[in-house]
């Protein structure tokens, strides 16, 4: 087949690339009607193009929205306009419709303005995966840093108390003994931080997600989880993803453990582990400019009284916690493993619903694992 554009394509390429394009893109004319919309355009606004054809623009956004500001704007001007996160929360278009707009007049039709909208909700994604990346390699100079600087004087001074332990009454022993404990506890802490100093390549395959929550579900059905039910709801068409095992198993034990320490002591406590495909998401891996889909959604939802609304934006941050004697590296670590994988970690919360949403890449190989199901989805365990 040729490739050569002839009369009949140029007809239809512009509309074919209009289509193409994921954001939603309509063309408003000099009257305020909507003479043109992509495919995205109608699922923006649930509906179709000959229908928005018929109405004026104002019909389908909130009264007294900025939009029509903006289009009244770029008219005068004949310059194209940006405005970012604009509310269109509307009864018609939903709730949480903040989006960012870029206005733009088409020169050779006086009065006609391009409008293309990008919902926040991938635009937040995308800044979020940002964020934690930098918050991860901010620590992890702090842990190399602090693992030179304070372990090395540490030890000197747990040794000095060990020597003056033996030479001391038992009433002072007991300020030795505190000064060793105390020591111990700094070393663990900094321990912990070195884990954020590590950028040795991960020795990564593809692995059933199934098996590893499995796993996770055992450990805390064993240990800090005994007294909470663990649900499931698996989608066991999942292709394999491309990690490292022990790393995932360590990052859900985080979030399950996250979950039940919110719970506590409720006695209709529950946490269930989701599993879906949710293509269309794509974002960048970290270190490289491979561009890949994070089609892999895998859920650790909680029935506790959630995290405050002004902590869930800083939440992955390090030493960020709502725990008595938390450190605030767990998630902080959860953010640099997922991130490392070239995923996305995130949490949506409210009173008796947290969930912390993993996504991810699908492996391009077969499983290193069993690749049989190993749940059914909708099954309770």
């Amino acid at each position: 087949m040729s490739g050569k554009i002839t009369d009949d394509t140029k007809s239809v390429l512009p509309m074919a690339v209009l289509n193409a394009i994921q954001n939603p893109v309509v063309l408003v004319n000099e009257s305020g009607l909507v003479t043109f919309a992509n495919w995205e355009a109608e699922a923006f606004f649930g509906a179709s193009a000959n229908y928005l054809a018929r109405h004026d623009i104002s019909t389908f956004i909130p009264f007294g929205s900025p939009l029509l500001t903006l289009i009244e704007q770029v008219r005068e001007r004949k310059a194209a306009v940006n405005e970012y996160r604009v509310d269109l929360s509307s009864p018609r278009l939903g709730a949480d419709k903040l989006v960012d707009l870029y206005v733009a007049p088409v020169l050779s039709e006086p009065g006609c303005v391009v409008i293309v909208f990008q919902e926040r909700s991938m635009a937040d994604k995308i800044d979020r995966q940002l964020t934690h990346r930098a918050a991860a390699r901010s620590v992890t100079g702090l842990a190399s840093m602090l693992a030179h600087e304070i372990k090395n004087p540490l030890s000197g001074i747990r040794g000095a108390a060990q020597l003056l332990e033996s030479s001391v009454n038992d009433e002072d022993r007991a300020l030795t003994r505190l000064i060793c404990d105390e020591t111990d506890r700094i070393v663990s802490l900094v321990d912990r931080m070195e884990v954020f100093s590590d950028e040795r390549p991960v020795d990564r395959h593809p692995v059933n997600i199934h098996s590893i929550l499995d796993h996770v579900k055992a450990v805390a059905r064993a240990g800090f989880a005994r007294r909470i039910r663990i649900t499931e709801n698996y989608d066991p068409s999942l292709p394999p993803v491309y990690a490292n095992r022990d790393q995932l198993v360590q990052v859900f034990l985080n979030l399950v453990k996250n979950a039940a320490e919110s719970i506590g002591d409720k006695p209709d406590g529950e946490i269930m582990l989701t599993t879906a495909y949710r293509p269309g998401i794509r974002l960048s891996v970290a270190g490289t400019r491979e561009k890949i889909s994070l089609p892999l959604e895998f859920c650790v939802h909680d029935n506790g009284p959630g995290v405050p609304s002004d902590l869930v934006p800083h939440l992955f941050d390090p030493f960020i916690t709502t725990k008595t004697n938390g450190s605030g590296l767990g998630l902080a670590l959860v953010a640099k493993i997922i991130g490392g994988h070239g995923g996305i970690v995130e949490c949506d919360s409210q009173t008796n619903r947290t969930t912390f949403r993993v996504l991810m890449p699908a492996s391009k190989g077969p499983t290193a694992e069993d690749p049989e199901p190993i749940a059914v989805k909708g099954k309770t365990r």
